[in-house]
C-alpha cells in the first residue's frame, strides 16, 4: 500500500513538474495582437502545447500554431519580436534555448477551422 502510495506520487510530481515547464510570463511593451485578439501592454501568461500557444491576459485569450526552434545557446530573458507594428512575429523564452516562430496566415488559418 506504501508502495503504490510513494509511486503514485512520484508520478504526480513527474506530471506537475512537466506541465509547469511548458507555462511562462511574458512582458508585452506594447499593445499587441495575436491572431486577432487585442492584448494591452503588461503581463500575460503565455501556455506552450507543442506547435500551440495560448496567451492568457485578464478575460482575453488567444491561441496560435507556432513554429518551435531550438537556439544553439540558452536566452538570457525573454524577448518579443514585432512585425507590422503590433503583431508578434517571435518570442524567445529565457532561461531556454526555445524561440516561437508566429506566422499569423498560419494561425488564421488554424482558427477557421
Amino acid at each position: 500500500m506504501y508502495r503504490k502510495f510513494v509511486c503514485s506520487l512520484a508520478i504526480l510530481a513527474a506530471l506537475t513538474i512537466a506541465s509547469a515547464a511548458n507555462n511562462y510570463q511574458v512582458s508585452l511593451y506594447q499593445a499587441t495582437v495575436v491572431n486577432g485578439i487585442t492584448f494591452k501592454a503588461g503581463e500575460c501568461k503565455l501556455e506552450l502545447k507543442g506547435n500551440q500557444v495560448v496567451i492568457k491576459q485578464g478575460k482575453n485569450t488567444a491561441e496560435s500554431v507556432v513554429k518551435v526552434e531550438s537556439g544553439a545557446n540558452k536566452f538570457n530573458s525573454t524577448t518579443v519580436g514585432y512585425t507590422n507594428g503590433n503583431h508578434i512575429q517571435e518570442i524567445r523564452l529565457g532561461g531556454t534555448n526555445t524561440k516561437l516562430l508566429f506566422d499569423e496566415s498560419v494561425s488564421a488559418a488554424a482558427a477557421g477551422r
